[in-house]
């Protein structure tokens, strides 16, 4: 496999009236405890976060991983991948960057690769991929605002480059491109075996290569993806979820952001984050210009 057989994707970013969401069932399947058992060569890139700008000021940009490829230059690199995906038009520049590195790319799947990190990943000139690790694929997951008409315009504008996702999708596995199209259509999770039996893979990762790591200050992060994907899905308006966030991340107690907690103090933080939460939330809802929200 050689890059020279993946097409380019185009350069966009979202429209006015929609943006980019992670999905929620890859939120919900997605581990943030799983990493390599190595990250430490100086060749290594890691994407263990959310694709694009999170809440947190974290999540893995186009602009991170090209001050990163800068740093290797023209050498080989090891990209490392357990991300829910997110941004797709992050993920298709993260992904140009990867194609057009000089140097051979080795990705490996430590435990999920879903949305815009599974394209991603299909930029390796060689896929390693978990016997317990997961690629997901599916259209184009966006949230978006408007009447009718802007919608059907939406809808139109994001077609071509979901037929970009599925061509590369296409290039890298040898699949027909209607038999990628309808798993995407579906929303398709493969596992590391059959990933590898499809083509979506070259080979298994060794079973020591990944560890899990409880991290409490991780926890956190994905309880307020996950509360933040389940307020867009109820209607609150992105300006007033981002405000409970940060209302939510300034109270959160400093425990949470350090050390590996025993089970004893996780609970502990656990219990004082989600009662800064309940306080923000109080916060935010009694302000005069939230009451009819």
């Amino acid at each position: 496999m050689t890059l020279k057989n993946l097409p380019a994707a185009p350069e966009a970013s979202p429209r006015a009236g929609m943006y980019c969401d992670i999905s929620p069932r890859a939120l919900e399947r997605w581990n943030p405890g799983l990493y390599a058992q190595d990250d430490s060569g100086d060749n290594t890139i890691t994407i263990y976060d959310p694709i694009g700008y999170d809440m947190w000021g974290d999540g893995v940009t186009a602009k991170r991983i090209a001050g990163a490829l800068r740093s290797i230059g023209s050498g080989d690199v090891q990209v490392n991948i357990n991300s829910p995906g997110g941004d797709v038009f992050e993920g298709l520049a993260i992904y140009n960057l990867l194609r057009e590195h000089k140097g051979k790319v080795t990705v490996k799947v430590m435990g999920l690769a879903a949305s815009a990190a599974s394209f991603i990943a299909m930029a390796g000139d060689e896929i390693q991929i978990g016997r317990a690790a997961f690629f997901m694929i599916h259209n184009a997951w966006v949230m978006a605002m408007g009447n009718r008409n802007d919608l059907r315009e939406i809808a139109d504008w994001l077609e071509p480059f979901d037929q970009t996702i599925a061509d590369i999708y296409q290039a890298r596995t040898g699949i027909e491109i209607a038999g990628i199209q309808s798993d995407m259509d579906d929303e398709t999770w493969i596992g590391g075996r059959e990933a590898v039996d499809q083509g979506w893979a070259d080979a298994l990762l060794s079973s020591d290569a990944v560890q899990e790591t409880a991290n409490a200050h991780q926890d956190s992060k994905l309880a307020a993806r996950k509360m933040d994907v389940a307020m867009a899905k109820a209607g609150v308006p992105r300006s007033q979820r981002r405000a409970l966030m940060q209302a939510y991340k300034s109270d959160t107690p400093s425990a949470v952001d350090t050390g590996m907690p025993g089970a004893t103090e996780t609970e502990a933080d656990t219990a004082n984050a989600y009662a800064a939460f309940q306080k923000a939330v109080a916060n935010l809802t009694q302000t005069p210009e939230n009451t009819n929200v």
